[in-house]
């Protein structure tokens, strides 16, 4: 039987939908679940969620939950990993701190300073876990979902021996937005998409094997629905040609255009920004409402006598693990070294690219160079990433400064001086989460 485990089992929607998906495979019917947590209230909702979806399709499998993080990885083929580290107690204050300097930040968990240090507090935990598993599950394979995706997975890259790839919902989430937009089947879509997490680029997007973006283009411009949809993406692609990943949210963070004056967060940021609006801190907002709303709907979805689909849905786990374990070969989007996969981004880096999963494990395919125009961007960020993880890596707290200086929003708006401000500020404030610094003096 396949073991496959969940650490950081208590997210109440994602463990669901995950497990759900994952006993569709006939391959996988059979598997051991083992769902893993710290917070004991939040294990048991998803350990009887995914006890009802077994009983519902009549499954084989067997289910466990532990809070015991070594019983839970002894013997594993599959780590699932989606945590947080710290409340939003801790964490809000690398969007507030910021903020008093003037740097508006929208959700914060990929790059930028409140990226960084969510990275810096987040790495410590990822490499106990991955060490773990060296000794307890050495042949097993990683699927992270936990953000700053691609500092977390460099970091174990670089320091671990084990096999692992991040995962995220921003390549085949914009695929399909751009197919609804141009009124195309999703399956005659094909694409190929290559860059860093949250900033992939379509650098191909056919219709039926005919490049589409024409179509994109004409949509854009002529339907203002459409353009005020993702209003920051879409004028990103407007202008460098091709389409970026993840919401406008994130991307009015993630260079200099649209989040350093407020009359460019009120046209740009506000008002037609995807699934997130742009308004500063929404990522508190909606975790805080999150936090007050998860627990009633648990108990309703565990007392509805309402039917329940257990129909497959889109989450690229369960296809990958299917695969890994000699069913169909799956091509995806994955966070890997780059190997000279990217030409034009800092080798070893943690790119997202094409990769296929099949029982040989993961074979990331050759993209090439990005377009220039689309380069520029994604190499700064890779830079800083590589600064940012090496500072987690050795203690470095300047180093942790000089990543911040380059961060586009915030030199946008800051002088270095400024930046060194409030980077001691943001310091101060994590330095209980930071073992790995013996000084914070930069």
């Amino acid at each position: 039987m396949t073991k496959i485990t969940f650490i950081g089992a208590g997210s109440w929607g994602f463990t669901r939908r995950l497990a759900r998906d994952i006993l569709t495979f006939p391959l996988l019917q059979d598997a051991t679940l083992t769902l893993m947590d710290i917070d004991a209230e939040r294990l048991d909702f998803a350990y009887r969620a995914v006890q009802r979806i077994i009983e519902l399709g009549n499954y084989p499998a067997k289910l466990e939950a532990t809070m015991d993080r070594v019983e839970a990885l002894k013997g594993a083929d599959v780590v699932l990993v989606t945590i947080l580290v710290g409340g939003v107690d801790v964490w809000r204050h690398d969007i507030e701190i910021p903020a008093q300097y003037g740097v508006d930040i929208n959700i914060g968990d990929t790059r930028g300073p409140a990226g960084i240090f969510r990275a810096l507090r987040t790495i410590p935990v990822m490499l106990d876990i991955a060490r773990d598993m060296e000794r307890y599950c050495p042949d097993a394979y990683m699927l992270n979902y936990t953000n700053p995706m691609a500092m977390l997975c460099r970091a174990l890259q670089w320091e671990t021996s084990i096999r692992l790839t991040g995962l995220c919902h921003s390549v085949q989430g914009t695929a399909m937005m751009l197919a609804r937009w141009i009124g195309a089947p999703y399956e005659e879509i094909t694409y190929t998409c290559a860059g860093i997490n949250h900033m992939s680029w379509f650098l191909k997007y056919e219709w039926n094997g005919k490049d589409a973006y024409p179509l994109i283009r004409k949509a854009i411009t002529e339907n203002p629905e459409i353009y005020n949809e993702e209003i920051v993406r879409n004028e990103m692609f407007l202008h460098l040609d091709y389409y970026v990943t993840e919401s406008s949210g994130h991307n009015s963070e993630y260079n200099w255009w649209f989040r350093k004056r407020p009359d460019l967060i009120e046209k740009y940021c506000t008002h037609g920004t995807g699934w997130n609006p742009g308004e500063h801190a929404y990522i508190l907002k909606r975790y805080l409402e999150r936090e007050t709303t998860w627990r009633e709907e648990a108990r309703q979805w565990l007392a509805s006598d309402q039917p329940i689909s257990l129909e497959r849905g889109h989450e690229y786990a369960a296809y990958i693990i299917n695969a890994l374990k000699g069913g169909e070969p799956f091509q995806f989007n994955g966070n890997v070294p780059n190997t000279g996969l990217i030409t034009n981004l800092p080798e070893n880096a943690c790119v997202e690219v094409p990769v296929w999963a099949s029982r040989k494990g993961f074979e990331p395919v050759h993209v090439g160079a990005l377009p220039p125009q689309c380069a520029a961007l994604t190499s700064l960020n890779a830079q800083i990433e590589e600064m940012a993880v090496e500072a987690a890596l050795t203690g470095n707290p300047r180093l942790v400064f000089q990543a911040i200086a380059y961060d586009p929003l915030t030199a946008a708006v800051l002088s270095l001086a400024e930046i060194k401000e409030m980077v001691n500020e943001m310091f101060q404030q994590n330095r209980d989460y930071l073992p790995q610094f013996k000084h914070f003096n930069i």
